[in-house]
């Protein structure tokens, strides 16, 4: 029997990896689709985003997440009895699609598809990494080296590591093909900055798509045949020999903010909070005041995007809370009361 194939779409936080998603499943072409969500944090809000736009054949059972912890960090535990149940399923899914969190590193994950009563049965078809174009330009994922030298030459001693780069960096060590979301951000000249940045990092043979809002072609994100779990010598890590890996470099904690009579208003809490801390992603999901309808809100790198995803279902708690990741030691006190002030 032929195996199944799996994509592994990673990327760092807000980087565009659900609005890709949503816009393969919209997309599908037929095919039947599992998805396995991974976040880090308590609170899951991708699942609930997919499901929230209702797409014909993708159904409540077909989303499955593993919430609270990096999935690279919970293989044994969590992720490989998620894939066997899939796999056990009288009508198996076609393909599925693994979303990482955003903090994930990629290989060990590739890894556990080696694992004897998996590898029979799934082939990593591909590791897509997307990237947010803007970030990359605006130098988020990089140190300024004259910075550093200078750091250096102040202290000798100075053990410089930047989790962010880190990171990001491993996800496009481990990459099939790199997705640069968020084309419609950038100039002509920021987008050469980002591939020139891009390109110093993958493999050679790795091919760069653009995209905005992740829209592309399903063509173009499955069926890559990378067998990625047989190559992994090939796809180096910062983590490589390491006995395990750990995300004590961030910190996420969800805020309660209540009903919202002016959505614009928390928008503007939101954006000074982001400038004034160093959040690297927020979203989550709000109750406005008078309308039926559910508002997402997402922001990532001081732009914030919210609009109306779904009507509140009957009985459904009517909640406001938003999901903060930001570095360790991230002033959580002050950034809940900056937002449900």
């Amino acid at each position: 029997m032929s195996k199944i194939p799996a994509t592994v779409i990673t990327g760092f936080l807000g980087a565009g990896k659900t609005s890709l998603i949503r816009h393969l499943l919209e997309n599908a072409e037929g095919r039947r689709i599992a998805l396995i969500i991974n976040e880090f944090g308590e609170l899951g809000i991708d699942r609930e985003v997919l499901l929230g736009c209702a797409v014909d054949g993708c159904s409540e059972d077909d989303v499955v997440e593993l919430a609270n912890g990096c999935i690279c960090c919970t293989v044994a535990d969590d992720f490989l009895p998620t894939l066997q149940k899939l796999l056990d399923r009288p009508n198996p899914p076609q393909h599925i699609v693994i979303e990482t969190s955003g903090l994930a590193l990629p290989k060990p994950l590739v890894q556990a598809f080696n694992w004897p009563e998996v590898k029979r049965r799934v082939t990593v078809d591909g590791v897509v990494t997307v990237v947010d174009g803007a970030a990359v330009a605006a130098g988020r994922f990089a140190d300024d080296p004259f910075a550093v030298a200078a750091q250096r030459a102040e202290d000798p001693s100075l053990d410089h590591d930047n989790p962010l780069e880190e990171v990001f960096e491993d996800q496009l060590l481990c990459a099939d093909l790199v997705i640069l979301n968020k084309r419609d951000l950038l100039d002509d000249a920021g987008t050469a900055q980002a591939r020139a940045l891009i390109s110093a990092t993958i493999r050679g043979s790795v091919k760069i798509v653009e995209a905005s809002r992740g829209v592309l072609s399903a063509s173009v994100l499955l069926g890559l045949n990378a067998a990625a779990e047989d190559d992994l010598q090939q796809r180096p890590s910062h983590h490589d020999g390491e006995e395990g890996h750990d995300h004590d470099d961030f910190d996420s904690f969800s805020v309660s903010v209540g009903t919202i009579a002016d959505p614009s208003l928390l928008i503007a809490r939101i954006e000074t909070a982001m400038a004034v801390h160093d959040i690297l992603r927020i979203k989550g999901f709000v109750d406005v005041a008078g309308k039926p309808f559910r508002a997402v809100i997402q922001g990532v790198g001081g732009r914030i995007e919210q609009y109306f995803d779904r009507a509140w279902k009957p009985h459904e708690n009517r909640s406001s809370r938003l999901v903060v990741i930001g570095v360790k030691g991230i002033d959580q006190a002050a950034i809940t009361r900056a937002l449900a002030a």
